[in-house]
């Protein structure tokens, strides 16, 4: 389905009934990454997916803008569907995004769940994807690959499923050659370069779950920390043995985690 965002066309879905959620993408997921987990997270809530401008099946744009666009876009995506609130979560770039949303619009966001992400694009990140826009400027699909795939995964996820590993680089490099992607993704990771809510993030006041990983090296666990500091109330999780792309190395804790923050009724101890 699609809805109309400053003449843009936005491609999302809905799935099951009941408390809805909506997922947040990383930076090169879209609506069908989520796949393997829409039974599970469908069953008994409302399953709310969205592409991002630039990602997936929405609209592209023609020039550089500011990640603060795709806040705007969720929330008129809640109006759409007719949503006063909803639990978000957000993963990596998505994070980024269901931060600043829930600062700017608290009484939207129900239950916030933080995956993978940063407050703060710090000059280490903003090289890394200055990096990664250079090798796609090249044009060399296997390259760009290299450049950011093995970096999300964690070293014993890596080693252990090194022939899945190798089916998602033949499948990858040949879209991560196609100048439209590439030109995507260019305005993608711009968009994010000088992300910093880093001091309003103590503004939010609905319940926060923030999730690291004890292997993630792109964005590592300090920054994490950082958020889960800062949040009053913060519920904070660290997975072991698990690298960037929690959703594929730990895909039954990550769905738990999500249902389980989302869906409990029972928030205090009474004795």
């Amino acid at each position: 389905m699609y809805f109309s965002f400053n003449d843009k066309q936005i491609y999302y879905e809905t799935h099951g009934k009941g408390k809805p959620i909506i997922l947040l993408n990383g930076i090169m997921m879209s609506t069908a990454s989520w796949k393997a987990f829409i039974p599970s997270l469908s069953e008994q809530n409302m399953l709310v997916l969205v592409d991002f401008l630039d990602q997936g099946k929405s609209a592209d744009m023609t020039e550089n803008y500011d990640q603060a666009l795709q806040v705007e876009l969720v929330a008129k995506l809640m109006d759409e569907l007719k949503l006063k609130s909803a639990s978000v979560m957000g993963i990596s770039y998505g994070g980024e995004v269901a931060l600043k949303l829930a600062v700017k619009y608290p009484s939207r966001v129900d239950r916030l769940l933080l995956f993978n992400t940063t407050a703060k694009t710090c000059d280490r990140l903003r090289d890394v994807g200055r990096g990664w826009n250079r090798i796609g400027e090249s044009g060399d699909g296997a390259a760009y690959y290299d450049a950011t795939i093995p970096v999300i995964y964690s070293a014993k996820f890596y080693s252990e499923r090194l022939e899945w590993m190798r089916a998602r680089e033949k499948k990858l490099a040949p879209l991560f050659g196609d100048r439209g992607f590439q030109a995507r993704m260019k305005r993608l990771v711009i968009s994010s370069d000088y992300h910093d809510c880093s001091a309003d993030i103590k503004k939010i006041t609905c319940p926060t779950l923030v999730v690291a990983c004890e292997d993630d090296v792109l964005l590592p666990r300090p920054e994490q920390d950082f958020i889960a500091s800062q949040i009053k109330g913060a519920q904070y999780v660290v997975l072991p043995d698990c690298g960037h792309a929690s959703m594929y190395e730990k895909p039954l804790l990550f769905a738990s985690l999500i249902l389980g923050f989302v869906n409990v009724k029972d928030t205090e101890y009474v004795i």
